[in-house]
């Protein structure tokens, strides 16, 4: 993995739908102003595009991008809303799973 997780002080998830258009500043900028958080700092912060079958990963000065070949993400949809994650759920939300549940992996095209 490019990031090193043993350096990841906190993990937060912004719920609802980001334009994914947006670079390292745009969404750093997100960040500071809407959460009042530091981009800056050793936590992982992770947006969702309307689509919610890619998201972005904005860690420091790194931005990364994931895109699912096939089906789409759980991601919460309260806009205004911002999630910290634990180790668990991030590992999950990488592997394609559901943030909560054991049951649930993504939902193909369609469901």
């Amino acid at each position: 993995m490019i990031i090193d997780t043993s350096k990841i002080e906190q993990v937060y998830l912004v719920c609802g739908k980001t334009d994914l258009r947006k670079g390292i500043d745009g969404l750093a900028g997100i960040v500071q102003e809407q959460y009042d958080l530091d981009p800056y700092s050793q936590a992982l912060y992770l947006f969702c595009g309307t689509r919610k079958d890619r998201f972005k990963a904005l860690y420091w000065d790194l931005l990364l991008y994931k895109r699912l070949e096939n089906g789409h993400l759980q991601w919460p949809t309260n806009q205004l809303a911002i999630r910290r994650l634990d180790p668990r759920q991030l590992v999950r939300l990488l592997s394609g799973w559901a943030l909560d549940s054991t049951v649930h992996k993504v939902c193909p095209p369609g469901h």
